[in-house]
């Protein structure tokens, strides 16, 4: 009897989920797996598989870009042989100023949106009351192997989708870095892994101070095919 009732059950969920996907049975955009993603919406369990749609489909992408602030401008297409990039745009800033502009592919400037609008500033207002204005950057596109070795794997910076997050700008002035404050007991420490933590939920990988002596300094973030958090 059990068996029965376990299949009647997957038979159901298979059907609602044919019924959502073929538009027969009406969901809120957010409860929609197939629906496009929106930027500000509040994320959910559903928010890390539209993250993962994007990656191969650059409309979809593009679409979910459109329902943020960020501002961008499309680059001209590289087909250098060890480091094509199709599709990159030139992240200007957001809702916060950047240090200086960066190269990103379409997934990693939404999921920076994202994290911008969901984590950073919600954090900044908890920690201190108050809006981040400036994030810092070491970078985010550069044409290298992991940890520059002359062989091995190329980095996801080879295909603009990790940026390398140093530090902060606050409303009134106080800068806060990773390198300085991460391994304080104070405010600033508290706010960082605030901001680590959340970065957790949006972007594929996080590697802070904790991981290894190379990342003292930043944040590094990507939207690969891995999952770390650390």
């Amino acid at each position: 009897m059990g068996r029965w009732i376990f299949w009647l059950v997957l038979l159901m969920i298979g059907g609602a989920a044919v019924s959502v996907w073929r538009g027969w049975l009406e969901v809120p955009p957010q409860w929609n797996p197939w629906a496009p993603l929106d930027v500000k919406a509040a994320p959910n369990w559903l928010t890390g598989y539209k993250l993962m749609r994007l990656r191969s489909d650059p409309e979809l992408c593009a679409q979910a870009l459109s329902s943020s602030d960020l501002r961008v401008t499309r680059q001209s297409d590289s087909r250098d042989a060890k480091c094509p990039l199709i599709g990159a745009l030139r992240v200007q800033g957001g809702e916060a100023a950047l240090s200086s502009s960066f190269l990103a592919s379409c997934p990693l400037a939404v999921a920076y949106a994202m994290f911008e609008h969901h984590t950073l500033q919600p954090a900044a207002q908890s920690v201190y009351g108050q809006k981040v204005t400036r994030l810092d950057h070491l970078g985010s596109f550069a044409c290298r192997n992991v940890y520059n070795r002359e062989s091995g794997a190329l980095s996801r910076h080879a295909s603009a989708d990790a940026l390398d997050i140093a530090g902060f700008r606050l409303a009134d002035g106080r800068n806060i870095s990773v390198l300085k404050d991460w391994p304080k007991q104070n405010q600033h420490a508290q706010f960082l892994r605030q901001v680590r933590d959340g970065a957790c939920e949006v972007f594929s990988v996080v590697l802070s101070p904790d991981y290894n002596a190379a990342h003292r300094n930043h944040f590094h973030v990507d939207v690969g095919r891995w999952s770390v958090c650390r």
